[in-house]
């Protein structure tokens, strides 16, 4: 009992260096914060139940996410894009004596050298409901053009009204279709009268309010997803339409056509999706192909990031800068998440998951760990947008408990 200390009435007793390892299970929910100081459920701080003691390691047990994102959104600058009419349909080429054809054609060669601007609407699509949002988008931004020409040259337009009335009654500029193709899964552009091409480079003037949070965010550069039309399988290259031909041995026109069913379900189409319209005399139809599938799915992985805890090394989008061309060296980051979380379904719905294999291990354990701040983000470093629905996730902390040296020295 000599190693006592016996001058004080709360002696130390001594630590046996010996412990016994302990699971707390810590439940997490992303509604728990305080909203008031961090309105975005993917970036918060939390207190813990009370305080951790020794902490060994650090576990991802289990969690529930919602799958609500936004596979386009302003945020992702991927909802606009940019096209050319770059011959559009002269009804005086084929001696067709058609007022309002005419009136088009003025309003688009006056526009031949100018860019349409559109935008899709924020959110998820399937393969169909986006060469339904495109068509709709494309003739739209056509049809525009057209009004405002009516509305600049109102007195000089013979039977002004009247021509305006028949191409309202007509649906308004109705020229451009564009379909998927289920067997290649790629997306078919086409317009029945006049030549476009696709610029693929231009994006749409944002407002500066817009432009100044897009210039904030903390957002990696990246070679890929750089836009919309990435996104529906082109390049940044240009995309030229091609005009349709005619058969050397029948005479007759040859038009687009899919060859596996009809191009659009249940019209008996036989998969020529492409016609002229009868008021549009002589005409030749044009259009073009994505070279690439198209691509709806979104990111694959989120990163979850705990301060202090992250046991990740992670690369980084290659991008050209005096850095990569001078150096060698990697511009990857070390420790930058504490688990990578596979997105494994689309809007609208959730997915669980559990059992992950990435523990953060402390040596020495660590003290004390009363509070923690998360955050979820995807591989290019944009925060991740859960908008109003909540999410849930449970750790496991490894703590060491200790023990008391029970030996005795008996005489």
């Amino acid at each position: 009992m000599s190693r006592f200390n016996i001058s004080t009435n709360h002696p130390i007793i001594p630590n046996s260096q010996e412990y016994t390892m302990e699971k707390k299970y810590v439940s997490i929910h992303s509604e728990d914060r305080d909203i008031t100081r961090f309105p975005n459920s993917a970036d918060f701080e939390i207190e813990l139940p009370e305080d951790y003691y020794n902490v060994q390691s650090i576990q991802l047990l289990n969690w529930a996410f919602p799958a609500n994102y936004d596979t386009f959104s302003i945020l992702r600058s991927n909802i606009s894009m940019s096209f050319k009419i770059t011959d559009p349909y002269n009804p005086g080429k084929y001696e067709s004596n058609n007022p309002l054809l005419n009136v088009i054609f003025q309003a688009l060669y006056n526009h031949i050298n100018d860019l349409y601007f559109f935008t899709i609407a924020s959110g998820f699509y399937n393969p169909i409901q986006m060469a339904t949002e495109l068509t709709n988008k494309f003739n739209d931004a056509v049809t525009n053009v057209i009004l405002q020409y009516f509305y600049d040259n109102s007195t000089t337009i013979p039977n002004k009204d009247v021509l305006l009335q028949q191409f309202i009654k007509q649906g308004y500029y109705n020229q451009f279709v564009i379909v998927y193709n289920s067997v290649e899964q790629n997306l078919w552009f086409g317009n029945k009268s006049s030549n476009f091409v696709l610029t693929n480079q231009n994006q749409l003037k944002l407002s500066n309010t817009i432009q100044t949070i897009l210039c904030n965010l903390e957002k990696l550069p990246e070679s890929t997803n750089w836009g919309l039309p990435y996104y529906l399988g082109f390049s940044l290259c240009p995309a030229y339409a091609n005009a349709s031909t005619i058969n050397p041995l029948s005479g007759e026109m040859i038009y687009p056509r899919f060859y596996y069913g009809d191009a659009f379900y249940l019209t008996g189409d036989n998969g020529y999706w492409l016609k002229p319209d009868p008021e549009y005399k002589g005409g030749v139809v044009y259009y073009l192909n994505a070279p690439s599938k198209i691509n709806l799915m979104g990111d694959s992985y989120i990163y979850m990031e705990i301060a202090g805890q992250n046991n990740i090394d992670e690369t980084s989008p290659f991008n050209v800068s005096k850095f990569t061309i001078e150096t060698n060296q990697t511009n990857g980051i070390v420790n930058s998440s504490f688990a990578k979380i596979a997105v494994v379904t689309t809007p609208i719905s959730q997915w669980f998951d559990y059992s992950s294999e990435i523990t953060k291990v402390h040596n020495p354990p660590l003290e004390r760990i009363r509070r923690l701040k998360i955050k979820l983000r995807y591989h290019n470093n944009q925060i991740v947008n859960f908008g109003n629905f909540d999410y849930s996730f449970t750790l496991i902390f490894h703590v060491f408990r200790s023990q008391i040296n029970r030996n005795y020295n008996i005489n």
